[in-house]
């Protein structure tokens, strides 16, 4: 059976999840992906939760009005990197190039999303290995590799072992927020925890965090926005 649709202008796709757990009915608007989650106990009537999700439609439309739509990574589109907004545009030659004011991307309209996702894959990798060096040799300690992924929940992990992970997408945010973010996870190394002696860690080898920090908490869900 498919997932219910909220009807207006556009409809919103809703996605019905029972819960054994759930008292009361309960929506979630995802600030990644936009994606509308009706969470409602296991015995309710469905036509109830829906009327639920009826009665909050001003509300979900607000929010989602809030996080904006998807941007198609294609020639035009605009794209964050480094902080700045670059636009995406067909190039010559074999490499991508980045400039001040645009991205030139060669090879076939409908490749270059994935192109530049790969390019944009290796700058992150560069930056983020230079900023964790220089934040381990601060610290004292040293990890054991470093891995990019495309993550949703969190920008970056440190492992047991000394293994370090981030999104790549830290690429699009302004360089001193990825800075703190290899700081925070660099600092891991010494403290496996989120304890004041962490942050103290975090202060000595960074500085002061607490304006990249918020800029993630503001702007950082906005950055899955962009589809390549």
């Amino acid at each position: 059976m498919k997932d219910p649709v909220l009807p207006g202008n556009p409809p919103i796709p809703l996605i019905l999840r029972r819960s054994a757990r759930a008292r009361r009915i309960s929506l979630r608007i995802s600030q990644l992906d936009g994606r509308v989650t009706l969470t409602m106990p296991k015995r309710l009537a469905e036509r109830e939760a829906l009327a639920f999700a009826e009665a909050k439609q001003d509300w979900i439309r607000q929010h989602l009005a809030a996080r904006g739509e998807d941007v198609i990574v294609a020639p035009g589109a605009e794209l964050p990197v480094g902080g700045k907004v670059l636009k995406v545009r067909g190039g010559q030659g074999r490499g991508v190039r980045i400039g001040p004011e645009e991205i030139l991307v060669p090879g076939p309209d409908d490749s270059i999303g994935k192109r530049l996702a790969a390019h944009l894959r290796e700058v992150a990798r560069d930056r983020l290995a230079g900023a964790c060096d220089d934040y381990a040799a601060l610290l004292g300690r040293s990890y054991s590799r470093i891995t990019l992924r495309d993550t949703r929940s969190r920008w970056g992990s440190c492992t047991s072992d000394g293994g370090l992970m981030f999104s790549w997408r830290l690429i699009m945010t302004p360089p001193e927020v990825l800075d703190y973010v290899a700081a925070h996870e660099v600092a891991h190394l010494a403290q496996m925890n989120h304890s004041p002696a962490f942050w103290a860690e975090v202060t000595r080898i960074y500085g002061d965090y607490q304006a990249p920090r918020q800029w993630l908490r503001d702007n950082g869900g906005a950055l899955h926005r962009y589809r390549f």
